[in-house]
């Protein structure tokens, strides 16, 4: 057992109350950051704490409710979470109700999904939780029986004192439990002995999903609730003038037509209060129907705007964004990155002398990728009810990170933080987007206006043409190569509109001598955020693709070049800030040539690819099988092995994996948005083209290295290598190298 000492104990981790009739309540702060509140003991307050996100509920019939504290949209949280406090816990997990908790952030000071990082951070607080509940209720059961605590045993939410035969539930130790202090320390289990954790678990919400229960924003339903809906700029660069709601405020079932503004002016953004167009033309009325009929019946004029410089409070402190005038094409953007590439950048990390490398090369090898924006499409569009009134400003919202929102509430809707109300919504699909909430604001600035409660609603055109889009790339790899066949340096160099994609620390970075990495960036009024591996799933295409290529430019199979570059890297490694590792990179790669029978006789005629690639703390590997159908790809089979730590759901990680893969495949073989003169060429999706179920992998088969290291991320590291996997099976089936994405208008010219 892992010892671990209840450092948060009571002031700061957990706290417990009786509940009305007996039984005991366990509450639990996400990070340790339980604030203290001694008026929780009485009943009252137990009753409301049963809205509070973070708890453990126990009554006296021996039922168990675990509330998930981060926000679901598909990545299974709200299954994984809980099991890691029912394993210590020592409950029957068939036995468990999970409930999606609300923001509280009194109380918790990380609700949020994003990054990767909700198992990472999660993995011992909530087992610390589950444990501390067990031995509370272990210390009510030998208290009452008048024996030592160790002579009792916990299973299955029974305590049992073999040496007397007495056995009793947690519903009937749970009143007295409540009334002891909290312990100081507790044991953990180590991983060798769990019995939940590890076993593949089914979504404790499937049964509501795929019976169609009420689960999201959009189906939310409130007494008197009005339906609202905007008309942003039809391009980037324009902004609102003047409008005429004449004929629409006589249409039926309208109630007003208003203009907002979501920022106050002068408002300091933080690193998740991007929005697009920040005023608005507001449509308001009884019905979705009738308020989309009469936005069309609104005379809009529009104006250019003016250049304009933004103070952002980002991750890295203080920065000034600027926001340029003019109307942007996706040509011109082209043009643009191509006459970057050609001037000097900022270096972000040289080892060694390239410069004399490449000046003594005997031969070079320079290529040059690039990708357009992409609109996040998540199944459901953005909407948000808002409801302020007097008393509080109450939200049901889709937000991956309802946290950072709170200071863009206080400051852009003038409410108290004592008086916002988030309830947290499922999300039809995130991938970053649902990190920006832009949507709240506007939503609480209309429900504010209208005084009624109000649910904003975007059409699938809105969001897509107002949309938060992962950036527009480009880069450049180069290698010198000597005359006995040796890599001798590494040039990379890129940026993006309007930030670059360059992870100089990380793989190749530490395997060569001479190694440079460069990057520059062009700012952009077309507004961009995050989208599943920011950055990565991008540069991981082009790095892995590269690779790919250099490999076969000097004779070696691509998997043992991989392997033969790492293994320099961690014997003789070059620069301190190398950021993976070495060990863990290798075993993806092994297992993943193994599982595939890469090199094998069998396998000679199969058109594949590899790739592999580190971020948010984990590593993974995909190896793709494509065939050639009437000039088209059939990805026939993928095969993945990752390193993510211990995994606590197979279940829930095996789908994580597949649906990773799925999306890279079809964001690299169709994805991209188009602009002209700032309006977004595809509106919907009768003109973005998706990848289709019948394109999807006809087979994948995931792997997941065994090992005993603590959990790391697995919603965004298994997408990007599939970009650069399917690039390189593309080239074994077509004889042709794929640069620039999305790889189809290529395809199409051959």
């Amino acid at each position: 057992m892992e010892k671990t000492t209840n450092n948060y104990s009571r002031r700061s981790f957990l706290k417990v109350s009786s509940l009305s009739g007996g039984g005991m309540m366990i509450g639990f702060s996400w990070l340790a950051s339980f604030m203290p509140n001694e008026a929780l003991a009485s009943v009252e307050a137990a009753k409301e704490w049963i809205e509070l996100t973070g708890f453990i509920k126990i009554t006296l019939d021996n039922q168990i409710v675990i509330l998930s504290p981060n926000p679901e949209f598909g990545q299974n949280v709200m299954t994984s979470l809980p099991m890691l406090i029912a394993e210590e816990l020592e409950v029957d997990w068939r036995k468990v109700k999970v409930e999606q908790g609300d923001f509280d952030t009194p109380r918790f000071k990380r609700q949020f999904t994003g990054g990767s990082q909700a198992m990472r951070m999660a993995w011992k607080p909530l087992r610390t939780a589950g444990a501390t509940a067990r031995m509370m209720l272990l210390q009510a059961a030998a208290n009452e029986w008048n024996v030592p605590i160790n002579e009792l045993t916990a299973t299955n939410g029974v305590v049992v004192h073999k040496p007397s035969n007495k056995n009793t539930t947690y519903g009937a130790l749970a009143a007295a439990a409540a009334k002891l202090p909290t312990p100081e320390k507790v044991e953990l289990k180590k991983n060798g002995e769990f019995t939940l954790l590890g076993t593949p678990q089914k979504n404790v919400e499937g049964n509501k999903i795929v019976s169609g229960k009420s689960l999201f924003t959009m189906d939310y339903k409130h007494e008197g609730m009005l339906i609202a809906m905007a008309i942003h700029p039809p391009a980037f660069g324009m902004k609102l003038k003047s409008f005429d709601a004449t004929d629409a405020l006589k249409m039926p079932g309208v109630k007003n037509v208003f203009d907002i503004q979501v920022y106050k002016d002068g408002y300091e953004r933080a690193g998740f209060d991007t929005r697009t167009f920040n005023k608005l033309v507001v449509v308001v009325g009884n019905s979705t129907w009738e308020v989309m009929n009469a936005r069309k019946k609104v005379i809009v004029q529009w104006e250019p705007i003016q250049e304009t410089i933004e103070t952002v409070n980002s991750w890295g402190g203080k920065k000034k964004e600027v926001v340029p005038a003019g109307l942007e094409s996706t040509d011109t953007h082209m043009k643009q990155m191509y006459e970057m590439q050609q001037k000097q950048a900022k270096i972000l990390r040289k080892d060694g002398d390239p410069d004399a490398a490449f000046k003594n090369a005997h031969k070079i090898i320079e290529k040059t990728y690039s990708a357009p924006f992409l609109p996040h499409n998540t199944m459901e569009p953005i909407s948000c009810f808002a409801h302020i009134t007097n008393d509080k400003a109450l939200f049901v919202a889709p937000i991956q990170i309802p946290e950072m929102m709170k200071q863009n509430i206080m400051t852009n809707l003038e409410v108290p933080a004592d008086k916002i109300d988030i309830k947290l919504a499922r999300m039809g699909g995130g991938f970053g987007r649902r990190a920006y909430g832009h949507y709240i604001i506007e939503a609480g600035i209309i429900s504010k206006k209208m005084q009624a409660p109000v649910k904003l609603i975007y059409t699938r055109e809105d969001d897509m043409t107002n949309g938060i889009y992962r950036p527009s790339y480009m880069v450049t790899y180069k290698a010198a190569i000597d005359d006995k066949n040796n890599v001798t340096a590494i040039h990379i160099k890129g940026g993006g509109i309007p930030e670059k994609a360059i992870h100089e620390n990380r793989f190749p970075a530490g395997a060569f001598d001479n190694y440079i990495a460069e990057g520059w960036d062009i700012s952009s009024n077309i507004t961009i955020g995050a989208f599943r591996a920011p950055g990565s799933n991008f540069i991981a295409a082009a790095e892995q693709s590269f690779l790919d290529e250099l490999a076969e430019t000097i004779g070696k199979d691509p998997i043992d070049y991989r392997i033969e570059l790492l293994k320099k890297a961690k014997v003789n490694p070059v620069g301190k800030n190398n950021d993976y590792d070495v060990d863990r990179y290798i075993a993806v790669l092994e297992l993943v040539k193994q599982k595939s029978g890469w090199g094998l006789a069998q396998n000679k005629n199969v058109k594949r690819g590899v790739a592999a690639y580190f971020c948010h703390n984990s590593y993974a590997a995909h190896v793709v099988d494509v065939t050639m159908k009437n000039g088209l790809p059939v990805v026939d089979q993928v095969i993945s092995a990752l390193d993510c730590g211990w995994v606590v759901n197979p279940e829930g990680a095996k789908n994580m994996v597949e649906g990773a893969i799925v999306d890279g495949i079809g964001n690299a073989l169709y994805g991209g948005l188009r602009f002209e003169k700032g309006v977004p060429m595809q509106k919907n999706f009768n003109q973005y083209r998706m990848i289709r179920l019948k394109e999807a992998p006809k087979k994948i088969d995931v792997h997941f290295v065994q090992n005993n290291i603590d959990p790391t991320g697995l919603g965004e590291p298994p997408f990007p290598p599939v970009f650069g996997a399917l690039a390189n099976a593309l080239y074994k089936a077509t004889g042709k190298r794929f640069y620039h994405q999305p790889f189809i208008n290529d395809l199409n010219k051959s």
